[in-house]
């Protein structure tokens, strides 16, 4: 129980090792292998609180009573989990596009906020849509293991026909109509990684641990973040928690045109008829 404590007031406080040591009464050097242990320990739960659910039908009313935005099933997005430098020759690595050492963390989110998918191993300077090419999830979107479903995201994602990017420059009425319901719905996964940022203030400082140690700590967040929800913790409801925007995003560039007719004819069939 003492572990734990130690391990949950690091995640609170982003305290440094030898102020939390200190608070328990042991060393830096123990209490930094305290908060590993305990650490993959709650991560090791990842299978248990961290999934897609079998079936999508309620999340997808959920989005669906948020924006209207038919057969959505969850927003992607990435932020960055400042560390310290690693050293060496992988340092550059981590080094993201605005110089600071970090985790690129991709999550999948449902509307109320839970994390369903979570990428938690890619350095700083990894573009999110690379994280996304490389990950399971997109695999399962395209087998359609979750149906004829989509998952939304931003202009840093390529637009295919399983996730769905706003319209760059939206001219007809049907188009700004699906441009808000797409930003409306996708605000979940900013707001996500507002409440994760509030509750483990660690985050939005810089984890001061080897970079060995890091990816089982974010994964750890995730789950008590899930955890949190099922016990339906207060913080999720309070609206002064401001979203986490990446005001710096980078733009990937478009796919072939089928993938973007597939856009364009929830556009022209579904957004439209929403206009008469």
């Amino acid at each position: 129980m003492c572990r734990l404590l130690l391990t949950m007031r690091y995640y609170a406080t982003g305290s440094f090792l030898t102020v939390v040591g200190d608070f328990t009464g042991v060393s830096k050097t123990s209490a930094s292998r305290i908060v590993k242990t305990v650490s993959e320990a709650i991560a090791r739960l990842r299978p248990q609180f961290i999934q897609f659910p079998r079936d999508n039908i309620q999340i997808q009313q959920e989005f669906f009573d948020i924006a209207r935005f038919p057969k959505l099933i969850g927003a992607i997005d990435c932020t960055h989990v400042a560390i310290k430098s690693p050293g060496g020759d992988i340092a550059e690595n981590y080094r993201d596009r605005k110089s600071n050492f970090s985790f690129n963390v991709q999550t999948v989110v449902d509307a109320k906020l839970k994390i369903m998918d979570i990428v938690a191993r890619w350095p700083g300077a990894v573009h999110d849509q690379t994280i996304f090419n490389n990950s399971h999830i997109k695999q399962r979107l395209i087998n359609k293991e979750f149906g004829d479903c989509v998952i939304v995201g931003d202009k840093g994602y390529e637009n295919t026909a399983y996730l769905l990017t706003p319209v760059q420059n939206p001219i007809t009425p049907a188009e700004h109509l699906y441009n808000e319901a797409q930003i409306r719905s996708r605000n979940v996964v900013e707001r996500t990684y507002g409440v994760l940022k509030n509750r483990f203030p660690v985050l939005s400082k810089k984890i001061i641990l080897h970079v060995s140690r890091v990816q089982s700590v974010i994964v750890a967040y995730a789950v008590l973040h899930n955890i949190a929800i099922d016990m339906r913790d207060d913080l999720l409801f309070q609206d002064n928690i401001p979203p986490d925007v990446d005001d710096n995003e980078q733009i990937a560039t478009p796919l072939n045109m089928q993938d973007t007719n597939v856009r364009n004819r929830l556009i022209n069939n579904y957004f439209v008829s929403l206009l008469r």
